[in-house]
């Protein structure tokens, strides 16, 4: 998404019925800015069971990081975007 003219990528996480729990803008979408996300939103929230994530390399590396780092056994859940066609 485009903010005050410049490009940058948006993290959320969402809870279990779909409502917002945080959110990040960053101009980079890299593993750097995946764990800053992670880590404000456990930093603010509770260790969660587990995540779903896009197959986006920087948010899968930035949980194994975490899990490594913290013992955590966050489970990793992953899948494809919803596609914009109509068929």
């Amino acid at each position: 998404m485009k903010v005050k003219g410049r490009w940058k990528y948006s993290y959320r996480a969402v809870d279990k019925i779909g409502g917002a729990v945080d959110f990040l803008l960053t101009a980079k979408r890299d593993r750097k800015a995946a764990s800053r996300f992670l880590r404000k939103a456990i930093g603010q929230h509770d260790i969660p069971e587990k995540i779903t994530i896009d197959k986006s390399g920087a948010n899968t590396v930035a949980l194994e990081s975490y899990n490594a780092e913290h013992e955590a056994d966050i489970e990793l859940h992953q899948r494809l975007p919803a596609s914009n066609s109509c068929t």
